[in-house]
């Protein structure tokens, strides 16, 4: 893994009315990275992901892509967000276009790639996950597990230098989640940095370098996954822990 920075958050703080999302977050990401953040509902990891490509802007603190400051006035969202993808909970897909069509899109109208070229480029995206068959398919008659694998491979066609994956398995029935953790394995693999919020503490523990434990607004701990899993510093990381893998059916404590 690359040791070089590429994103970095500067005591970040989001705040709607009275409530405080997080406060004071501050998190470096190098190039090659996969960092898992894994915390209670509510906690602000999602918006902290939202956050970072800037679908929402922070109250206060600042994010540099590459040693470059997002957050300046006058910054060019749609830019930034092409150079740090975002994959969604939900699929979002259009329902009217193909999955290939789908994954063409942001290459034709942000990107202004000619046709032809936009759709080699979504073939072989498309091909990276798994789903080269499937290119002429609308989203009904795809699988859920499909449909995610197909809004990655949007995401990657627009080749960002960061992926970030909001519960990409949490609408997924059990059967589907693993097409896509595996995608998403082999990215790592492939050296993609990337930030995925999830509570699949498998999935966290094989493939992440680093696991970031956040509860009420604020990251209460991080580290390499067996320091996490087999030796958390905080008596709340061990609780968490412990309940969720009880959760998922793992038998022994951390």
């Amino acid at each position: 893994m690359a040791s070089s920075l590429i994103l970095q958050a500067k005591n970040l703080t989001k705040i709607y009315g009275e409530n405080v999302i997080f406060r004071d977050i501050s998190l470096d990401v190098r190039k090659g990275e996969t960092i898992v953040i894994i915390g209670p509902s509510g906690t602000g990891k999602s918006t902290l992901l939202r956050c970072l490509n800037l679908l929402t802007r922070v109250n206060s603190g600042q994010i540099f892509l590459e040693g470059r400051e997002i957050t300046a006035p006058g910054t060019n969202e749609d830019q930034v967000r092409e150079q740090i993808g975002m994959v969604f909970q939900n699929f979002l897909l259009f329902n009217h276009l193909t999955a290939l069509e789908n994954v063409m899109l942001g290459l034709t109208k942000v990107k202004k790639l000619p046709k032809e070229q936009a759709r080699q480029k979504a073939m072989q995206e498309l091909s990276r996950v798994g789903l080269a068959d499937r290119a002429g398919h609308y989203p009904a008659q795809l699988s859920g597990g499909q449909q995610q694998r197909v809004a990655i491979a949007r995401a990657l066609a627009m080749d960002p230098k960061v992926m970030l994956f909001d519960e990409p398995t949490s609408a997924l029935d059990p059967e589907l989640i693993g097409e896509v953790l595996g995608v998403m394995a082999q990215l790592a693999r492939d050296n993609m940095t990337m930030l995925v919020v999830t509570h699949e503490m498998g999935f966290a523990r094989e493939v992440a370098d680093r696991i970031v434990f956040m509860e009420k607004g604020s990251i209460v701990e991080q580290g390499a996954p067996d320091d996490l899993f087999e030796r958390p510093q905080h008596a709340r990381t061990r609780e968490f822990l412990w309940k969720i893998t009880e959760l998922y059916g793992k038998k022994e404590k951390p």
